[in-house]
């Protein structure tokens, strides 16, 4: 598969819509991307059945500073639309090859849940400090008048305990 040129306008919708993406993020001055053109090249040729954007950093300079770049080249992976692999700097053929691999065969449904994970623990690791939160539901409960609290009290519901399904009659 030819190597497509991605922008700002078809990025988003190239992710979006294909399995698995590759994108080598690059600049005409940078030495580096030019050494690593021909083993990209080679990629897209071997795997035809993945995406091989490129983009220039020139001239999609609001592209490259929405995904936080921070050098030349770099390439990135997108499967199912998520980013699975990010890399500045040069890359040999047998190191973006192991790359490639490792994005086929990864299992998706484990990556899904530690990225779930790491947001649980990053929101955690944020939260505002105990004097800034908001009061918990039992200082609610313990501010509330006596005959208010006894009302909500958790605990066995009053009368004959009924088992079985609704309407069942039991002897």
């Amino acid at each position: 598969m030819a190597i497509q040129a991605l922008s700002q306008q078809n990025f988003q919708q190239t992710v979006a819509s294909n399995h698995i993406v590759l994108v080598d993020f690059w600049a005409e001055w940078c030495g580096w991307c030019t050494r690593f053109a021909p083993v990209y090249r080679a990629s897209a040729e071997t795997h035809p059945q993945i995406v091989h954007g490129t983009v220039d950093g020139d001239t999609e300079r609001e592209l490259v500073a929405a995904v936080q770049l921070t050098g030349y080249p770099t390439i990135m992976a997108f499967r199912e639309g998520l980013p699975v692999y990010s890399h500045a700097g040069f890359l040999t053929s047998a190191q973006l090859e192991d790359v490639v691999q490792q994005v086929l065969w990864m299992d998706m449904d484990e990556f899904r849940h530690q990225a779930a994970e790491g947001l649980r623990q990053h929101a955690a690791e944020n939260r505002p400090p105990a004097e800034e939160q908001p009061p918990a539901a039992e200082e609610y409960a313990a501010a509330a008048p006596a005959s208010t609290q006894q009302a909500h009290r958790a605990g066995l519901a009053a009368g004959r305990p009924q088992y079985g399904w609704p309407g069942l009659r039991t002897r």
